[in-house]
């Protein structure tokens, strides 16, 4: 397996820190170890599979749920009640007005972040990848489409890829909500796992991820596991 390095960039998530990415090189063979540089801590955004590899800090922690175990929160419980309206989908296409949503949400909601202003070139790069179809999760309200989160469906488990929703339904929770849906969708699937990306304990954005307990961080090259005793 052949790997490559990065060059050094400024941080998207810790503003005084540098990043450097760990890519694995061999892109004839993603379909055949992504799951397994999955277990491993990488993680995929468009047709790159990576993990961070910065020599100055460790904080980035890949996440995973073991969707068997996970027991939802009195919150998460109060969300779902709140969303019990919503429709969800299943679509293995992405459909052209998907991108309106992303633009409006990208647009709205992270013009301090590396993604804005939202193009659909930009949207096909990280969403898309030409070894790979994911699975979108489609949520509905009255008919209309309110949120998507692109998932990539593995044999033992699913990856939360990016979620993306209507910004005026802020107080929905929609970002919780899509996760607890993927959960589900995991369970019903017989998938061992949802992974979430990245955990940052210092970044704002990425708290939510704490909140699905148990859940399990991969820190010093093995999964180790976090309860609510732990927490």
């Amino acid at each position: 397996m052949k790997f490559g390095i990065s060059q050094s960039f400024p941080c998207s998530y810790l503003p005084d820190e540098q990043e450097t990415l760990l890519v694995y090189a061999e892109e004839s063979e993603h379909n055949t170890y992504y799951e397994m540089l999955m277990a491993a801590g990488f993680r995929r955004s468009g047709a790159r599979v990576y993990r961070p590899h910065c020599g100055a800090c460790s904080a980035c922690q890949a996440l995973r749920v073991p969707v068997a175990s996970f027991v939802p929160s009195k919150g998460q419980k109060r969300i779902l009640k709140r969303n019990s309206d919503i429709t969800v989908v299943l679509s293995e296409q992405d459909k052209d007005h998907y991108y309106a949503l992303y633009e409006k949400y990208i647009n709205t909601r992270h013009q301090d972040g590396s993604m804005y202003p939202a193009t659909p070139e930009q949207y096909a790069s990280f969403a898309h990848g030409d070894w790979l179809d994911p699975l979108y999760v489609e949520l509905h309200l009255a008919g209309e489409l309110v949120g998507i989160a692109v998932t990539d469906a593995l044999e033992n488990a699913l990856s939360a890829v990016y979620t993306f929703f209507e910004p005026s339904l802020a107080e929905r929770s929609l970002g919780t909500f899509a996760v607890l849906q993927q959960i589900s969708i995991a369970k019903r699937l017989n998938k061992q796992h949802l992974y979430l990306g990245y955990q940052i304990d210092n970044c704002q954005k990425m708290q939510y991820k704490r909140n699905f307990l148990p859940h399990e961080r991969f820190i010093e090259q093995k999964w180790q596991l976090i309860s609510k005793k732990d927490w």
